[in-house]
């Protein structure tokens, strides 16, 4: 998975690609539960390009998107969100797909 550089990668990837941003942090437990299963999940979502997104270092964007418990997702297809699953829950690997799944539905 791929981390975002800065801001305007944010802005780029999301007017321009089908996305799915990981907003995590290196001392978060529940995000390091999921990290082992991220890579089969974005095999078995290849449409989408995957970014991790360290909420610490990006804390003014979380509070934009109001991104307030990680791990969470945020979804963009074609230049707006499709989708969110934010809370400050683990998530399971079929709880993660299942919201992916459910946004071309």
């Amino acid at each position: 998975m791929r981390k975002l550089a800065n801001v305007e990668e944010f802005n780029t990837l999301a007017a321009t690609e089908s996305v799915v941003f990981m907003f995590t942090a290196g001392w978060c437990p529940d995000c390091r539960v999921i990290d082992p299963i991220m890579p089969d999940v974005e095999a078995k979502f290849s449409g989408y390009t995957f970014v991790s997104v360290d909420r610490d270092e990006f804390i003014d964007l979380c509070i934009e998107k109001d991104i307030y418990g990680i791990p969470s997702f945020l979804a963009y297809k074609d230049g707006s969100e499709v989708g969110r699953f934010v809370s400050k829950d683990r998530k399971t690997q079929d709880e993660i797909e299942s919201f992916i799944t459910n946004l071309s539905a």
